[in-house]
């Protein structure tokens, strides 16, 4: 008589109703702590000389019936035994395991001898173990059903659950991953408040001392300015067209900005000179940092700026705080032929207010300035601040 198929060799083939497929394998998993019906029956029509229990798998193996009404009737037999006859069944089924395993090595004579009903002399031992180790340990005579349901169960609940080193874990790499996605943010929107105050203007701008020898009279040429007490040094750009904020914030990725409305340096007026005390670390240019120690500036320091091969000589009278629309800084001071005003943002890193540093022309001597030749009159509605941050770039274009 053919062998019956292994139920979870069936759910492998048909496969073609996953519902049903589900059904049987939920039935597998349920049977799993008994001895299999297929292997059972197997072993039932192996033998000659049965038990009672392989005589009740023989005869139901050869009543025609389906191997899933075969399996509930093979499991509800088994739950009626005692223990100690459930214990039997399970030595029953590794001895025929052991068997089977055995005649697997054996020459074709061993088998023909096994199946007489002779007994095999030479087994081997790891063939033994191995066949153990394969199989489910046998119940124990003390066990009951319902602690095997207990054991059961109590394996497939806590598959499904995280223990609370991993929920630690889990908790963990996500605070960790979120800090840094906000460190990360922060730096690129505020980095400008973050590092101004670390900030020396020499180390980005120039390595030339601001030692100026007053008994030389060579002058380099380059538009420059240079305030030696707050080490700064750098390029004016004379060519920004308009006061427009976009034709400025351009100018100043270039160096300091002279607003071309106010006289140049040898004219009677005030020159006025803007320049970045902060800006984002990620915008273009090389002086986002020139005059963010111009607050240090106090009366009596001297400035220079040098244009056209001369060197002016500013001395500061006069330092203040204003608002951004107080446009005003910008005009003629009374009483002062000829001045230079530098400009920047204050508190560095803000567009709040701005930090205004005058100071008199001292030399040369102003007497031999000549007329301002500014032919715009235009005043803008607010001085230049620092360029914009990453964070306002984003609100200015969303809304």
């Amino acid at each position: 008589m053919p062998d019956i198929p292994d139920t979870r060799k069936r759910n492998t083939q048909e496969g073609s109703d996953p519902a049903v497929d589900l059904i049987r394998q939920k039935l597998d998993k349920l049977y799993s702590n008994e001895p299999n019906a297929a292997e059972e029956a197997a072993e039932s029509n192996l033998t000659t000389h049965r038990s009672k229990y392989q005589n009740f798998m023989h005869d139901l193996s050869t009543s025609g019936k389906p191997i899933s009404e075969i399996q509930t009737a093979w499991h509800n037999y088994y739950v009626g035994l005692t223990n100690k006859e459930k214990h039997e069944v399970w030595q029953e089924f590794y001895s025929a395991q052991n068997q089977k395993s055995a005649l697997f090595k054996a020459t074709p004579q061993q088998v023909s001898q096994t199946q007489q009903g002779t007994p095999m002399v030479e087994i081997s031992t790891n063939t033994t173990e191995t066949a153990h180790t394969k199989l489910p340990k046998a119940p124990s005579k003390s066990a009951s059903i319902s602690e095997l349901k207990k054991q059961i169960t109590g394996k497939v609940r806590v598959r499904g659950k995280l223990t609370r080193k991993q929920h630690l874990k889990s908790l963990g790499f996500g605070l960790s991953m979120g800090t840094l996605v906000v460190i990360v943010l922060l730096f690129g929107f505020f980095n400008e408040r973050f590092i101004a105050p670390f900030i020396t203007p020499s180390k980005t701008v120039s390595a030339t001392p601001l030692i100026l020898d007053p008994n030389n009279n060579a002058v380099d040429p380059t538009p420059q300015i240079i305030i030696p007490k707050i080490n700064a040094q750098g390029p004016v750009v004379y060519d920004v067209p308009s006061i427009s904020e976009d034709d400025v914030q351009s100018g100043l990725e270039r160096g300091i900005v002279h607003y071309p409305t106010t006289p140049n340096p040898g004219e009677l007026g005030n020159a006025v000179f803007f320049g970045h005390s902060s800006g984002n670390i990620l915008n273009r240019g090389k002086y986002k940092f020139i005059f963010v120690l111009l607050n240090w500036m106090e009366v009596g320091d001297t400035f220079y700026i040098q244009k056209d091969g001369v060197r002016y000589v500013y001395k500061v009278f006069e330092k203040r705080v204003v608002k951004p629309s107080d446009v005003s800084v910008l005009d003629p001071i009374a009483g002062k032929p000829s001045t230079a005003t530098l400009i920047t943002c204050d508190p560095p890193g803000t567009n709040v207010n701005r930090l205004i540093v005058i100071g008199e022309q001292i030399s040369p001597d102003p007497v031999k300035n000549v007329a301002s030749s500014v032919k715009e009159n235009a005043t803008p509605d607010v001085l230049a601040g620092n360029s914009e941050s990453l964070w306002s770039r984003l609100v200015n274009y969303i809304f």
